[in-house]
């Protein structure tokens, strides 16, 4: 069995979970998360530039790169993550919104922003696939894996709310 390696970082609303598969950022996850098959691995260039993207977008900046991700999602989460990856920094897009482009690239009449948000929710890489930036379509803050209460500090630190 493979087991992923993960470091932890503290950020300002506290622990971060990173894991790696050796060669990309496969998760991220607050609070400690890693579990006694996870082996502490601090020199991968994934957790390198990572650890560099986080102390940039903690520290007020506005980060110029994504690391190597590679969430292992369904293919339609893998989509909607694509998609979560092109919200710039400091604006939000509803579900709705998300459920039309994918409508959209499909050809399809439609597409469930239900569907979406179970996808959304399911993203493995918290804050570097922003899943925080995704909202209700009546603007409000809907679901968060980590808490509203996480999610609103996020946006908050981009200065959305």
């Amino acid at each position: 069995m493979k087991s992923n390696k993960a470091i932890l970082y503290n950020s300002p609303l506290g622990g971060l979970t990173l894991q790696s598969d050796g060669k990309y950022l496969t998760g991220l996850s607050f609070g400690n998360s890693v579990n006694v098959l996870d082996t502490f691995c601090a020199d991968i260039p994934a957790f390198e530039q990572t650890v560099r993207w986080l102390d940039v977008y903690f520290g007020g900046g506005i980060p110029d790169f994504t690391p190597p991700v590679k969430p292992d999602v369904t293919p339609f989460c893998k989509e909607v993550c694509e998609i979560l990856l092109t919200i710039p920094y400091g604006h939000t897009v509803t579900y709705g919104k998300i459920a039309g482009i994918i409508a959209e690239r499909r050809g399809i009449a439609r597409m469930s922003a239900q569907a979406v948000g179970g996808a959304v929710h399911r993203n493995p890489i918290a804050i570097i696939i922003p899943c925080h930036r995704v909202i209700g379509s009546d603007g409000s803050l809907t679901g968060y894996a980590a808490g509203l209460d996480i999610k609103e500090k996020l946006l908050r630190i981009e200065k959305i709310k």
